[in-house]
């Protein structure tokens, strides 16, 4: 097993793919866990996830690495390259703004730490949080954030607010010196070239789950006539 070639830069990999790396990873720490195998292949990786080998096989390509015919890549060392690839041995400070209901559950989502990232401090506005301490952190005034980040070299943000306040937030923490902003709350947000933004609506993804069950669920036309004549 070695690297193909030189490493590829992060920004040539799709979108989807950096989705479905986490997923290999974990899989394969589920495997180092179970001490059940020592090497692994693309195939084994897809039949556990669901997947199309194909698909996985240039998903894991595309980090550089490359196994062997009939065999794969042994199993503790495509792990290791993968965590390597994504970062996820490099931990990044990151700051908080907004611990309400989901605020605090990011705070105290203890897994962040095993993925490279720490949330070293929280901001709010709400006098009757500041100060307090959530799972550890203590929530401090939304204005000290850019200092806060300026000072301490903070290079990502997660944003937890209502919609109303996620672009004035994401404006402080882009005059602090943030580089990469998670937004987690439901509006839009613009940001200077040059930052990096990854949102996560979590209404877009009930909207979509909504909307495919009530498709399997649906009653057809015909099958609301059989009812009506019962």
């Amino acid at each position: 097993m070695k690297p193909a070639g030189s490493n590829p830069r992060h920004h040539d990999i799709p979108e989807a793919s950096l989705r479905r790396l986490p997923l290999y990873y974990r899989c394969l720490q589920d495997l180092k866990s179970t001490g059940t195998a020592q090497a692994v292949s693309c195939a084994d990786l897809a039949r556990t996830l669901g997947l199309d080998p194909t698909l996985v096989r240039k998903d894991i390509e595309m980090t550089g690495i490359v196994g062997k015919p009939r065999v794969g890549y042994p199993l503790g060392a495509l792990a290791s390259w993968i965590e390597n690839f994504l970062g996820l041995n490099r931990p990044k400070a990151a700051i908080l703004a907004g611990t309400g209901s989901l605020g605090s559950a990011l705070l105290g989502y203890q897994k962040f730490r095993t993925h490279g990232m720490q949330i070293v401090a929280a901001f709010d506005v709400d006098s009757e949080k500041i100060g307090q301490r959530i799972h550890g952190t203590e929530v401090q005034p939304l204005f000290f954030l850019p200092d806060f980040v300026r000072n301490a070299g903070i290079p990502l943000g997660l944003i937890a607010t209502p919609a109303g306040a996620a672009q004035s937030v994401a404006d402080l923490m882009v005059s602090g010196g943030i580089r990469a902003i998670w937004n987690f709350a439901p509006a839009h947000i613009e940001v200077p070239e040059g930052i990096i933004l990854q949102n996560e609506d979590l209404y877009h993804s009930l909207a979509s789950l909504s909307f495919k069950l009530e498709s399997r669920t649906k009653v057809t036309p015909v099958e609301s006539e059989i009812i009506c004549q019962k």
